[in-house]
């Protein structure tokens, strides 16, 4: 039920709140916030809003940037991470006009919401449902530095390979054999299990949690399927809450794809799927896997735009690190049921109608979820549309290994993008379907494209430990 201006002034009086707490989106998809004294919260609040700076959070808008934000009090929960009481809300950012203010279409939740309106609008179903994975490394120290002297990283975790030397314990895992490993060589097990419980107190369902693959502490946390727009916001809590949950622990959590050379990258695979009038609109018992001719067709479209996906499902230069064979990191453009090389996998384990889904793998947790998510939906909407049938495109089904295939038959399959640069050429080529109902403005498109190449061209520029293995002495 959705909350008044009153049920949060109930629960600032019954709770004791101190301050109230409003956190923001930038274009990155990094929290900021503002926190004004709960004796300050006020119905004015909620419809006037909060003032801040656009050009500050990388919004390049050509209206002037003092914007408003706007809170959503279905939102509000209590942060556990604040010694003084505080109430916790996101929202919506507006741009000031007169005599109201509208919505800022570049800001990360409004989009979300136009990626919906329009999906209602096309007929084909009015729900979407998503179960993001989150895949993370927690780290006993991390340290780096980049100077012109001097370009290194360290990370290190307990009970990683490379310390059998010198762990005194002995509880040490083997390089990448920490898939559901148990105590007592899992060392951060209550750490995640509190990470579980914040979430759960915060009102995201969580399915499980376990070690995963990456022996210098590689961990998922899972939640269960949720609407798209709200598992959006849950997505935001959940890295806030595994960030200060790990500070807790004197550890420090990460969502780099590759934060490690040679152990498993973290990914954020995003399951997905349609619902009509509550009945699911991806299931049919004589579908290839059960899945119907138009899940196929969404199929076919997230296919047909992986390439331009990838630059805002990957979005950092580090993501391309991961998408390499040998770690269960798809590389192929393709689908299969219960094949783990693909880049759509198909699962087997979901048999009944309402749950029969296939899911995404390249995405990882350095994206914006908002921007993820409402991308994803519109490469679907876009496939359904034109009728993008994945398996007369030569997609697949791929029932194979895809990593074993011989060198002749791999070199005919189509790859993912190997770069960031190669994904925002193909974005800047191949976005139409994003603009589609005017859901993704141009603007913030080209302000992404213009934001990701100054980043790549920094990193280009930036020498590489392993070249001076490679190069110094020639």
């Amino acid at each position: 039920m959705p909350k008044t201006v009153q049920d949060i002034m109930n629960l600032i009086r019954e709770q004791g709140i101190q301050m109230v707490d409003f956190k923001m989106v930038d274009i990155a998809g990094r929290f900021r916030h503002v926190t004004i004294p709960a004796n300050h919260f006020n119905e004015d609040t909620l419809k006037n809003g909060i003032g801040f700076d656009a050009s500050n959070y990388g919004y390049a808008v050509v209206e002037k940037s003092d914007m408003v934000f706007i809170p959503d009090p279905d939102t509000a929960v209590i942060d556990p991470f604040c010694s003084i009481p505080t109430l916790s809300m996101t929202g919506n950012a507006m741009i000031i006009d007169h005599p109201e203010n509208r919505p800022l279409a570049q800001y990360p939740r409004n989009i979300v919401k136009a990626a919906e309106d329009y999906m209602r609008s096309t007929g084909v179903a009015d729900t979407m449902l998503i179960l993001p994975e989150f895949e993370f490394y927690l780290f006993d120290n991390v340290a780096w530095q980049v100077s012109p002297n001097a370009i290194g990283m360290t990370v290190d975790a307990d009970q990683a390979h490379w310390n059998s030397a010198v762990q005194g314990m002995g509880n040490i895992v083997a390089k990448q054999k920490n898939y559901h490993i148990a105590k007592p060589f899992d060392p951060t097990y209550e750490a995640r299990s509190e990470m579980v419980l914040e979430m759960e107190k915060a009102g995201i369902v969580v399915k499980y949690h376990h070690p995963e693959v990456g022996a210098a502490g590689q961990f998922e946390i899972e939640p269960q399927l949720g609407v798209m727009s709200q598992m959006a916001d849950a997505s935001m809590m959940i890295k806030y809450i595994i960030q200060n949950v790990a500070r807790k622990y004197n550890l420090s959590a990460t969502f780099m794809p590759k934060p490690v050379y040679g152990e498993a990258g973290s990914g954020m695979h995003v399951h997905m799927l349609l619902l009509k009038d509550g009945e699911p609109v991806f299931s049919d018992d004589n579908g290839y896997s059960h899945l119907s001719e138009t899940a196929h067709y969404f199929m076919g479209g997230l296919l047909k735009h992986i390439a331009s996906l990838c630059a805002i499902t990957n979005p950092s230069t580090n993501s391309f690190k991961r998408l390499v064979p040998g770690f269960e990191a798809p590389v192929t453009v393709g689908y299969a049921t219960s094949n783990r090389s693909a880049v759509i996998r198909i699962p087997a384990y979901a048999k009944t109608p309402k749950l029969r889904r296939f899911e995404l793998r390249n995405p990882d947790a350095t994206c914006n979820p908002y921007f993820c998510y409402a991308a994803i939906l519109m490469a679907g909407l876009d496939g359904i549309k034109n009728k993008i049938d994945p398996h007369a495109n030569g997609w697949g089904p791929y029932d194979m290994n895809l990593f074993e295939l011989p060198e002749e038959e791999k070199a005919k399959l189509k790859g993912l993008p190997t770069s960031l640069e190669q994904a925002l050429d193909a974005l800047e080529a191949d976005h139409d379907y994003l603009t589609a109902g005017g859901v993704f403005p141009e603007e913030l498109l080209k302000n992404l494209i213009k934001t990701k190449r100054a980043e790549c061209a920094r990193m280009n520029a930036i020498p590489h430990p392993a070249e001076f293995e490679q190069y110094y002495n020639l």
